[in-house]
């Protein structure tokens, strides 16, 4: 029996996302996420990428490197209470720090892949890329244990025409509180047990607002149970609007 195996990366991933809060459940949920692997040079990795590039999507194949301890039950991000297996889970806290995400390439520039729709996390290092390939990949219509009931409980978020263009402003400063409020408030907007999430001191007599914050950032909302519908009202950092 081995007992243990060396592991060498090939590159590491350089993104948008550098804490583990501000990551999508799926990338797929989050399109505008973007992403670069950088291959190791001096590797012969030029020809080890050739014909990737025919390829829509790939699986990367990468290290959790920031959970350094593994748990057996753990409750997934943004889901219910109740905990679950973490091997019924896409969960970091693994006994092997391994991650596995399938992305969209954009494409390859010599030892650099441009990719999308990545969940995956800045620093991380990056063990193997495989093509994706929907005939073997897909299997649609496979069971999906705990999960069916939870994404049925999605809402929808729409940012508000004034909330829009302050946060496409912020996102020419590196700070993408778009795809951040989708990642939280996409289950469970009305939670205020969770430590980011707040009821708006401005609240109205439906108790329908919020205020969910990101660093200095405060974003606004309001939530429309009958529609299942998250609406991103106004964006302020500490108590003074942006302008």
């Amino acid at each position: 029996m081995i007992n243990e195996i060396l592991l060498r990366p090939i590159g590491t991933l350089h993104s948008e996302l550098k804490q583990r809060y501000e990551t999508p459940r799926q990338g797929v949920l989050a399109k505008e996420n973007n992403a670069v692997v950088h291959l190791i040079p001096k590797n012969n990795f030029e020809q080890a990428v050739k014909d990737l590039e025919g390829f829509d999507r790939i699986w990367i194949i990468y290290q959790f490197h920031l959970n350094k301890n593994w748990k057996p039950l753990v409750s997934p991000p943004r889901h219910t209470r109740k905990k679950v297996g973490v091997f019924a889970t896409r969960a970091p806290y693994r006994p092997n720090q391994i991650g596995l995400s399938c992305v969209k390439l954009k494409k390859v520039d010599g030892l650099k892949i441009h990719i999308s729709e990545s969940d995956i996390l800045d620093g991380s290092p990056v063990l193997d890329i495989k093509p994706y390939l929907p005939y073997s990949d897909s299997f649609p219509d496979s069971k999906t244990g705990w999960v069916k009931s939870e994404v049925e409980n999605i809402y929808e978020v729409t940012f508000k025409a004034k909330a829009k263009k302050l946060a496409d402003k912020l996102r020419k400063e590196n700070v993408n509180l778009i795809s951040y409020a989708r990642v939280q408030l996409e289950f469970n907007p009305t939670d205020t047990a969770r430590k980011r999430i707040s009821q708006s001191t401005k609240t109205n007599k439906k108790g329908n607002q919020f205020v969910l914050a990101y660093q200095h950032w405060r974003i606004n909302y309001s939530v429309d149970e009958s529609t299942r519908h998250v609406y991103i009202t106004n964006i302020t950092i500490e108590r003074n609007k942006i302008r």
